[in-house]
C-alpha cells in the first residue's frame, strides 16, 4: 500500500503537467475562425481611410481613399489622392458594381464577370476592395492542423459547388489565441497558387484589434506588389442607406 501511495503523487504531478499541454494543442473552433475572418473589417456601418501602394518594376504609386460600408452587401470607395485620380469611385450594392470616372463624368456598370478583375491597376480585385466574399456562404472550411511557417493554425476554405469566383481554394494561417489572420494563400481554378497575402501591423482601431497592413504578392508577376494600409476606421458608425446610390457615387468628390 505504501508503494502505491508513493507512486500516486508523482503520477498526479505528471498528469497535471501534461494536461495544460493537451489543452493548448486543442484545435480552435472552425465556426469562430470563419466568423472572425468574415467580420474582421465589417460592422453594421464602417467608415475607413485607406492608403493603397501599388509597386511594379516600372513605378510605385500611392492612393488615399475613403470607404463606407454597411454589413456585407453595401460598399462605396472614393479616391481622394492623388489629384489626377480624385473622385474616382466604386459602388457595390448586393452583387451590382459601378465605377465612376470623373475625367469623363461617366458611370460604368461593371458586369459580374469583372468582379474578379484588377482594381485601378493594383493586384486587388473589385471583389477584394468591396469585400463581397463570405467564407460562411461561399466556401466550406476545415482545420488542417498546425502551421510552422508562419506559426499558427492552418485553415482551408474550398469554394462551394456552383459559386462563381476566381478562387477554388483559400488557405489561411491564423494566430494562436487571437485567431487573427497572418497569411492567406489563394489558389486558382486549376489549383495553382496564384497569390499570397500577408497581414501585419496589428493595432487597436476603434476598440478592435486588427491587422492594419496587408501585403499582396501575385505569383505570376515578378516585381509586383500591392500594400493596403488602414489609417483609421470607425466601426458601427451611422452610415445612411442613401450613401450607396448612384447619385452619391457621382457627387462624392
Amino acid at each position: 500500500m505504501r508503494t502505491l501511495a508513493a507512486l500516486a503523487l508523482p503520477l498526479a504531478l505528471l498528469v497535471a503537467a501534461i494536461a495544460p499541454t493537451h489543452a493548448q494543442d486543442a484545435a480552435p473552433d472552425l465556426a469562430t475562425i470563419t466568423r472572425r475572418l468574415d467580420d474582421l473589417y465589417r460592422s453594421s456601418g464602417t467608415v475607413a481611410r485607406i492608403e493603397l501602394t501599388v509597386v511594379t518594376p516600372r513605378q510605385t504609386r500611392t492612393m488615399r481613399m475613403r470607404s463606407w460600408a454597411r454589413g456585407t452587401d453595401r460598399a462605396l470607395v472614393v479616391i481622394e489622392a492623388p489629384a489626377r485620380d480624385e473622385g474616382t469611385a466604386t459602388l457595390r450594392v448586393d452583387r451590382n458594381l459601378w465605377n465612376y470616372m470623373p475625367r469623363i463624368s461617366r458611370t460604368i456598370r461593371v458586369p459580374p464577370s469583372m468582379m474578379l478583375s484588377s482594381w485601378m491597376g493594383s493586384d486587388l480585385t473589385n471583389d477584394d476592395l468591396t469585400q463581397s466574399t463570405s467564407y460562411r456562404t461561399d466556401f466550406t472550411g476545415s482545420i488542417v492542423g498546425r502551421s510552422e511557417s508562419p506559426r499558427g493554425w492552418l485553415v482551408r476554405y474550398d469554394a462551394r459547388e456552383g459559386v462563381v469566383g476566381l478562387w477554388r481554394r483559400i488557405e489561411f494561417v491564423v494566430a494562436e489565441g487571437t485567431l487573427l489572420p497572418i497569411e492567406a494563400r489563394h489558389f486558382d481554378r486549376r489549383m495553382q497558387l496564384a497569390r499570397v497575402m500577408r497581414f501585419e501591423d496589428v493595432r487597436e482601431l476603434d476598440g478592435r484589434r486588427i491587422p492594419t497592413r496587408m501585403i499582396l504578392e501575385p505569383r505570376d508577376r515578378e516585381g509586383h506588389r500591392t500594400e493596403m494600409r488602414y489609417l483609421d476606421i470607425d466601426f458601427d458608425a451611422a452610415v445612411p442607406e442613401s450613401t450607396f446610390s448612384l447619385t452619391q457615387l457621382e457627387q462624392r468628390r
